[in-house]
């Protein structure tokens, strides 16, 4: 059975590879994205495509679509641009979040969440299950984003609880892959450009802290899956449970690059989580999931793509 997907942010790096695993599937795909983040480059080769709709729309404001799946990917994710307007992005994760939990009800729609693993914050437990509460910092630089995501998740359950509204709740662990942005600021990105240019490699703190790196194909995967399967509303961790330091990704990313750069240290910022693993147990038994995609092979699709764009930039 095809549906009509409402794929929210999806000319964002997620959301686009999402439309287009969507369309791969012989599916209908609505692209809502008010390109704060988003890039029309990223969906330029779907614009033709029968089965693919654009709608220039900003989440904050209430929309009235036809539609019977809705994935929620509207939000800036990288710390430079969820921090640039920290109002904006609390009221797209919360008004976003009530206006198509709105929708769904309306049309009666299976709607998911793509929630974060930045909802655990700085975690005292670990690798973090989805029985772990978290440990963040409500006032604090990062909070727009991770108590946004928070307050969605709780908006999801009570529309799941008080409406019967068939939910889905997703964590997305660090995910990297071709069009992730140049000044995204996150850690896969600004190495891979640092290094490309043979400038400077940027490290926090003294490089110990870990992150755990899921290529975007798994993840989307994932996220099929989870939207796919019947009776289980999560929340469930999508990650990759391979755990690295940010040297050792420094290190990788000079490698496969050939670069000359030089590693530079820096302080590291307020809140900045210094390990983050995820338990996928509960993906693996409910979904079935688990990636795929080695870092090595993942690294080098992602130099790829910047490369190209920087030589074209």
């Amino acid at each position: 059975m095809t549906h009509v997907n409402l794929v929210t942010g999806g000319a964002g790096f997620i959301g686009s590879h999402l439309c287009e695993a969507l369309l791969e599937r012989g599916e209908e795909v609505l692209c809502l994205d008010n390109f704060f983040t988003g890039r029309k480059t990223n969906i330029e080769h779907l614009l033709g495509h029968p089965r693919f709709e654009l709608v220039r729309h900003d989440l904050v404001n209430p929309i009235v679509l036809e539609t019977d799946r809705i994935f929620n990917f509207a939000c800036p994710a990288s710390p430079v641009h969820y921090q640039f307007n920290p109002v904006k992005t609390i009221k797209t994760n919360v008004m976003g979040a009530l206006n198509m939990l709105g929708l769904a009800k309306r049309v009666g729609a299976r709607i998911l969440q793509a929630s974060t693993s930045e909802v655990y914050g700085d975690p005292t437990v670990h690798p973090q299950t989805e029985e772990y509460w978290g440990n963040v910092n409500p006032i604090g630089p990062r909070s727009c984003y991770d108590e946004g995501k928070r307050v969605a998740e709780t908006l999801f359950f009570d529309y799941h609880n008080q409406n019967q509204v068939d939910i889905r709740v997703i964590r997305i662990f660090n995910t990297y892959g071709p069009r992730m942005l140049v000044n995204d600021g996150r850690v896969v990105s600004n190495f891979i450009v640092q290094a490309l240019r043979n400038a400077p490699i940027s490290i926090y703190g003294d490089g110990g802290q870990t992150r755990s790196f899921c290529y975007v194909s798994d993840l989307v995967r994932g996220i099929l899956r989870m939207m796919d399967t019947d009776g289980f509303h999560g929340p469930v961790n999508l990650g990759n449970p391979g755990e690295f330091t940010i040297l050792e990704l420094a290190q990788k990313v000079i490698d496969l690059t050939g670069s000359r750069s030089v590693l530079e240290y820096h302080p590291l910022p307020e809140n900045d989580p210094t390990r983050r693993r995820p338990d996928i147990s509960l993906a693996e038994e409910r979904l079935g999931w688990s990636p795929k995609v080695p870092l090595e092979e993942g690294l080098t699709e992602t130099i790829r793509y910047f490369d190209t764009l920087l030589r074209e930039g």
